[in-house]
């Protein structure tokens, strides 16, 4: 990743408080901020997250064969 954060592209969903950053050369999105959770989640106690989200395919060094992977079945989410 060679281009600094400040001349990524960003893309904020209608919440504006998920944030995708892309590079306007190629395109990718090496780095996303999570939205927030709704007043539903959070009376249900979820904490927000605090951090960003970083594309593993953005680090030199890093073989995604390596990764383990956990598989979720998104329709089984309570």
């Amino acid at each position: 990743m060679l281009t600094p954060l400040e001349n990524l592209t960003v893309y904020e969903w209608h919440s504006r408080t998920a944030k995708d950053y892309f590079c306007p050369h190629c395109g990718i999105m090496p780095f996303r901020i999570p939205s927030a959770p709704t007043a539903q989640e959070t009376s249900e106690g979820k904490l927000p997250f605090e951090g960003w989200a970083i594309n593993a395919r953005c680090l030199e060094g890093v073989e995604l064969a390596d990764i383990p992977i956990k598989f979720v079945n998104g329709a089984d989410l309570s």
